[in-house]
């Protein structure tokens, strides 16, 4: 059975009105809120490789009925949740090396 890669596309509009396009690797629900781990796609291949790696990773809130995304401030919130998505991430690709062995 072969596996299909089908990752899910986020498009978010930044407050100058300029659309970015991300793929979500994980989210997250804790006590302080729910938050998303995101990679940025670029159509341009030098935007690519220019790119550091780095995942974004990004608060999730809602105002009448709507969505928003945005950064944490507290570094505090921001180091525990980036510790979550990274040890959620390595178990996850541990997951699939074990599975193509």
């Amino acid at each position: 059975m072969s596996k299909e890669y089908d990752p899910d596309i986020v498009s978010v509009v930044d407050e100058a009105g300029k659309e970015h396009m991300f793929e979500e690797l994980d989210r997250i629900e804790t006590d302080t809120g729910r938050y998303v781990a995101l990679l940025p796609i670029y159509d341009d291949a030098a935007e690519q490789l220019q790119d550091d790696g780095d995942i974004i990773i990004l608060k999730v809130t809602e105002e009448n009925g709507e969505t928003y995304l945005s950064q944490i401030e507290d570094d505090n919130e921001f180091n525990e949740i980036g510790q979550l998505f990274e040890d959620r991430l390595i178990d996850l690709f541990e997951e699939e090396d074990e599975e193509d062995e």
